[in-house]
């Protein structure tokens, strides 16, 4: 009886994890497939370049900006209820997505999108706190959930450059409609309602969060077309500084706050979180910039392109599965420290791309990095962002990693617009000129990831080693 009511648990549980990574996956794979896609997407759109950027912001800003409420209303209203909630959300929005006829109506409805995906995500990340026990099973089920994030980014680079090739790049998101409906079905069958616990909706949280990041944003990618001397970049930047001054006097006083103060307490989740906006601002540069300089540059069309990542993601997927034995041999620490370590290396490499840069020395070696590096990294950073957490902070806790990894990754590609905007301009050839200024993104990307080691060496590593080394023998 013991052996097959274990068993019954067991399968109950790979369920579950099947359910939580799925749904995760679609959501990761919707941030990717674009990137591969952009030419085309542009082409067929009629986008600029700065606005072409808004095709990816307009869905993390509304992911990241929404994602802390998400994580409240979980607790409140439910996770599953949240995560079914999500799932209608993101798959209706996928399909106005795949009708879009002008930049405008496409960006709309990546915004839904992310709306959907802010209510989703919270409640993946909690499903898996609530239903895995700390220690083994759930470290095993945090590095399946970072394979995810990583691996999932990676295929959705091939499978958006195979679609868009083959296809059209609207069908990457036509498919999203059959996932959708069974995972939403498969929810409902096989997901238990959790604990609802009274309380409110920081709704002006959320506002001032959500609108402070977007104007923010905003006023950094305008700066590169009109400088910082125009006047609605400096109004636009300055309201998104204040707003997000805002919310933080706002969860200081707020009676349930959807990011409570308190978690940026522990220094290992503090150091996590900074470390991620970092990283991930870095990594979406790599994405956004390197598919367009294989396109753009070396002429790869867009399944030549997606093929072209695979030295990303095949050993991005290896270091990934290893994560739990490296972390159980070595510590969670050292190993974040050695994939920053390795990622940093290779972006640095592939910041001396130019026009004549062979493939496969100068792109697919350092992508080798890159896909370790990150395979190492997220997994990490994921456990880090949750360590020593309440049970009743555990939806916040989670909706913070994930508000840290989607307004990261929209902060830093801004950032990193503005930087390519401004380098090269002394070069007149074309392809000269855009590689030129795509190794200035990379090279300040580098610099993102340098400034992550540091804090995770800072504030997680060496915090690590003084309590080891405080143990009595």
């Amino acid at each position: 009886m013991k052996t097959s009511a274990h068993t019954e648990s067991g399968s109950h549980q790979l369920i579950v994890l099947t359910i939580v990574l799925v749904s995760y996956l679609m959501i990761v794979l919707d941030i990717s497939i674009v990137i591969t896609a952009l030419p085309k997407i542009q082409a067929s759109l009629q986008f600029t370049h700065t606005g072409l950027s808004w095709v990816q912001n307009a869905y993390t800003l509304a992911f990241g900006g929404l994602l802390l409420l998400g994580a409240r209303a979980g607790d409140i209203l439910g996770r599953r209820r949240m995560l079914v909630g999500g799932l209608m959300l993101f798959t209706a929005a996928s399909l106005a997505i795949g009708f879009a006829q002008s930049p405008a109506w496409l960006i709309i409805a990546r915004a839904a999108q992310g709306v959907g995906a802010a209510i989703l995500a919270p409640s993946t990340l909690a499903l898996l706190s609530t239903n895995f026990a700390e220690g083994p099973a759930r470290t095993r089920a945090f590095a399946y959930y970072g394979a995810t994030a990583g691996v999932g980014a990676s295929i959705g680079l091939v499978l958006g450059g195979v679609i868009a090739d083959w296809l059209s790049w609207r069908v990457g998101f036509f498919i999203n409609l059959p996932i959708g409906i069974a995972l939403m079905l498969g929810a409902r069958r096989y997901l238990a309602e959790t604990v609802r616990r009274p309380g409110q909706l920081d709704v002006v949280g959320a506002l001032c969060s959500t609108l402070g990041m977007s104007s923010l944003v905003y006023g950094i990618v305008r700066s590169a077309s009109d400088g910082w001397g125009d006047s609605t970049t400096l109004v636009t930047f300055t309201a998104g500084v204040l707003l997000l001054a805002v919310f933080v006097l706002n969860e200081g006083k707020a009676e349930q706050p959807i990011m409570p103060l308190r978690l940026f307490a522990n220094r290992e989740r503090a150091g996590a979180y900074a470390a991620r906006v970092l990283f991930l601002g870095a990594m979406v540069g790599f994405w956004f910039f390197t598919t367009q300089y294989l396109q753009g540059v070396l002429g790869y069309g867009p399944f030549e392109a997606g093929v072209a990542f695979l030295p990303t993601t095949l050993v991005n997927f290896a270091a990934a599965m290893a994560v739990p034995r490296l972390t159980h041999r070595f510590g969670n620490g050292p190993v974040l420290a050695a994939g920053l370590t390795l990622s940093l290396l290779g972006l640095a490499w592939l910041s001396r791309v130019s026009a004549d840069t062979a493939y496969l020395t100068g792109v697919a070696l350092p992508m080798m990095l890159i896909g370790i590096g990150q395979g190492c990294t997220l997994s990490p950073l994921t456990v880090a962002g949750v360590a020593g957490v309440a049970p009743e902070d555990a939806g916040a806790a989670s909706g913070l990693v994930n508000v840290a990894h989607q307004l990261g990754g929209s902060l830093g590609l801004a950032i990193l617009i503005v930087v390519f905007d401004a380098a090269g301009s002394s070069v007149t050839d074309a392809k000269a000129l855009f590689a030129q200024r795509v190794a200035a993104a990379f090279s300040a990307g580098t610099l993102m990831l340098a400034l992550a080691l540091v804090v995770v060496l800072a504030l997680i590593v060496r915090p690590q080693k003084q309590l080891v080394s405080s143990e009595p023998a």
